[in-house]
């Protein structure tokens, strides 16, 4: 996917660990779209686009991203994205090598920020015309080899979290269909399959910056995420989508 995606154009998204590469490249590509790039990390990043808004932001406070989001709608209006970046890798010799430490590293990382954001976040994407949220996991979430069992068991956290919040979408969905039924019948299916909240698992092997064969280049990611909003919600709701 490589053209610009019109659909992204005039969407205010907000992308946590903006200051990696993976969202740096997310972030830019965004906004080079035309959308409004709320771009959050630790500290505060210069950007060369006037579209993109930095934020510092502690995502393993729960009240501090309460603030955060609320900060966002009140400067913004609406939320129609949430991209969340924030992540960490610790791998171990072997399973009994296993060093608990790292799993309480990762679950703060992968687990603690995305529960807080997507907390925070979820009625502003919900009702957004087309609210989008992805994750990016690993198929050590569902294939953990022996040396990854803190990695992988964070990252299956992330995603089940993630999938209840694809139910909580489905739900809103359903309900709003079943209002419009008995006013437009006729409009009401199209309605609930192409808008409404929508929340996916990016899964790739590893986010490169160079190609190499079998990982996924950032900028691929970065257009992956730019056309979500290309795609029915139906498409992507509760969904893991490889790109590897």
């Amino acid at each position: 996917m490589t053209e610009t995606s019109k659909s992204a154009a005039g969407r205010v998204v907000v992308v946590t660990g903006a200051n990696g590469a993976a969202g740096r490249a997310v972030v830019e590509r965004l906004a080079a779209d035309g959308a409004t790039v709320v771009a959050a990390g630790r500290s505060v990043r210069q950007w060369d686009s006037p579209r993109i808004v930095p934020a510092a932001a502690d995502l393993l406070d729960a009240d501090t991203t309460r603030a955060f989001a609320d900060g966002v709608l009140a400067e913004h209006g609406r939320v129609d994205g949430l991209i969340h970046l924030v992540g960490g890798w610790r791998g171990a010799p072997s399973f009994p090598g296993t060093d608990l430490a790292d799993w309480a590293f990762l679950h703060d990382q992968v687990v603690r920020t995305l529960q807080h954001t997507t907390l925070a976040f979820h009625d502003a994407l919900s009702a957004a015309p087309s609210g989008r949220f992805a994750m990016v996991s690993q198929p050590a979430a569902q294939h953990p080899d022996a040396g990854s069992a803190a990695y992988g068991a964070a990252k299956a956290a992330a995603e089940t979290w993630t999938l209840a919040m694809a139910a909580s979408f489905a739900k809103t969905a359903q309900a709003d269909g079943t209002a419009n039924t008995e006013a437009a019948p006729k409009t009401s299916a199209a309605k609930v399959a192409g808008t409404g909240g929508a929340a996916t698992i990016l899964v790739v092997n590893a986010l490169v910056t160079e190609p190499k064969p079998g990982l996924t280049h950032v900028d691929d990611l970065a257009a992956t995420v730019a056309g979500l909003w290309d795609r029915p919600a139906s498409d992507l709701n509760g969904n893991r989508i490889e790109l590897f």
